[in-house]
């Protein structure tokens, strides 16, 4: 490790999505030496990679809807401000219900999105197949769809945003491990890594799914599981969607959506335990997604596998981020998207600067995601987590 990498003025840990926008965000704002490491040898190999890039606004908690409102437009908008290609596709996001329990509570969520400004449609089911030929339609009763939602390159952004964070003075060094963060008499000192230490004044903790063993390391308790979420691409076949809509099955949390000449899907599972081994559950697969992913779209029978992966989730108990600091001074959290990391990326690196040049974040109020609500017992509720 170079002189000039011992010290820092900010040090962010993790170089997935959230890193690198964090890492940007912090260089343009005129933080000074800004440090952002990975362990591993490439920007977004964790969850970011292995995430399906969905962005929506379409969300129970008024939170989430402004976090939504204002970073979709900085995913949307990446490549005409910066001059950095992003594949975008603007599709819409497609949430189907099968009960008439359940629609209620959609009807009643979509009517609070739409008081916060947020364009949604209610939709018969027929309207939906309309949308997308080969759902289902007989499985479901009502759909809600945000034409303003869609999907995007993780990849594409996660690296646009380090080349941004370069441009602005960064330094982003990959294959650095970080073994702990350094704090002394209630403040942070900087971080030990396996290639020497850094000494800085402000520790951003962008670690993901391994955000909750960062924390402990300097006495901070972060309550944070991974869970794994295995996903399914399939090679070409008839009937395979025409749009990149992404489709979304409320009652199991199975989802779709176009990707090559296929399509890209996974499910979530009642009986999913915390742990980091990403090795695909093929009998999962197998036994609850193929058969729940013909239910729903009954294309996909005459679909072939072509790959099976597993990525993390980082799941906090309510199933929102952590946003902010720490009770270590100069220690801040950038931690739980709880499946909604990469879509909301881009503001919490706008958010995380504006902490450290301002004091508080402005451009969204977060204060209801500080790390204590849990500790006060006030939980912040999201219902429509996929």
């Amino acid at each position: 490790m170079s002189d000039l990498s011992r010290t820092a003025d900010v040090v962010v840990v993790g170089g997935g999505v959230v890193g690198a926008s964090c890492a940007y965000h912090l260089a343009a704002a005129g933080t000074g030496r800004v440090l952002l490491l990975e362990r591993a040898e490439r920007l977004g190999t964790g969850s970011t990679g292995a995430c399906a890039g969905g962005f929506r606004h379409q969300f129970s908690s008024e939170v989430n809807v402004r976090l939504s409102q204002a970073s979709v437009p900085m995913i949307v908008g990446f490549e005409e401000e910066h001059g950095i290609p992003l594949t975008v596709h603007r599709d819409g996001y497609l949430f189907l219900v099968r009960t008439e329990d359940a629609w209620a509570r959609f009807v009643e969520a979509a009517g609070r999105q739409r008081a916060l400004g947020v364009r949604v449609e209610l939709l018969t089911p027929a309207e939906a197949a309309r949308l997308v030929p080969g759902i289902a339609a007989e499985l479901f009763v009502g759909s809600t769809f945000g034409p303003d939602d869609g999907i995007a390159d993780p990849a594409g952004l996660t690296e646009g945003y380090a080349t941004l964070a370069r441009r602005a003075g960064a330094l982003v060094r990959t294959g650095v491990e970080v073994l702990r963060v350094e704090a002394e008499g209630g403040r942070v000192r900087g971080v030990a890594t396996a290639a020497g230490r850094v000494s800085a004044p402000v520790v951003v903790n962008a670690a993901g799914p391994w955000a909750g063993l960062l924390a402990a390391t300097c006495g901070v308790e972060l309550p944070l599981e991974p869970i794994p979420r295995n996903v399914v691409t399939t090679g070409p076949f008839e009937a395979a969607p025409g749009r990149h809509t992404l489709v979304i099955d409320a009652e199991t949390s199975f989802y779709l959506h176009r990707e090559g000449p296929g399509v890209l899907m996974g499910m979530g599972s009642p009986h999913e335990r915390p742990s980091f081994d990403t090795t695909p559950d093929r009998r999962f697969v197998e036994e609850a997604i193929l058969p729940t992913a013909v239910a729903v779209f009954p294309p996909l029978e005459r679909a072939g596998v072509a790959r099976i992966w597993c990525g993390l989730y980082e799941m906090t108990p309510d199933r929102h981020p952590v946003i902010g600091r720490s009770p270590v001074e100069g220690f801040l959290l950038a931690n739980g998207f709880s499946g909604h990391g990469f879509q909301h990326a881009p503001v919490v690196g706008k958010l995380i600067a504006e902490i450290v040049t301002e004091g508080e974040a402005r451009t969204v109020d977060v204060s209801s995601l500080s790390l204590d609500r849990f500790a006060r017992g006030e939980p912040v509720v999201e219902a429509q987590v996929v």
